[in-house]
């Protein structure tokens, strides 16, 4: 395990005060697990701003019942094999589907598929949740 530091931080009242609220509404069960989280966070931003191998998932929702919506979908993901590691579509209910697509790779090379994904014609809704390979993360 590494070894822990302990430093401190001066913070205005008010701000420490909402910072607390934001800890509890969490769950974390002190500040410096949060503090950990946030300083992770922008590592992880700057692998999709810099990095060359990230990992993440993208989500969609669509109705498919829409003419050639689900073809075309899967068009698209054989085009970007490269990247996509796994799919699973899931049945919510008579009209909608979820489809989640299991991404890693070029940072630039992920957010160009999920965009294209987004902008279908009959995707109701599409993210792109970005995370990393954890090679970078401590």
């Amino acid at each position: 395990m590494a070894e822990v530091v302990r430093f401190g931080v001066s913070l205005d009242r008010e701000l420490l005060e909402r910072f607390d609220n934001l800890i509890k509404e969490k769950n974390y069960s002190n500040r410096s697990e949060a503090i950990r989280d946030l300083i992770r966070e922008e590592f992880v931003k700057r692998e999709w701003i810099e990095g060359d191998d990230v990992a993440g998932a993208i989500v969609l929702i669509y109705d498919h019942h829409r003419k050639d919506l689900l073809n075309k979908i899967t068009d698209i993901q054989h085009n970007y094999q490269n990247v996509i590691i796994s799919t699973q579509h899931i049945h919510l209910d008579h009209d909608n589907c979820l489809e989640i697509i299991a991404v890693r790779g070029n940072p630039k090379e992920v957010k160009k598929l999920a965009d294209i994904l987004k902008a279908i014609k009959g995707v109701k809704h599409g993210a792109l949740s970005m995370s990393s390979t954890g090679k970078e993360i401590i």
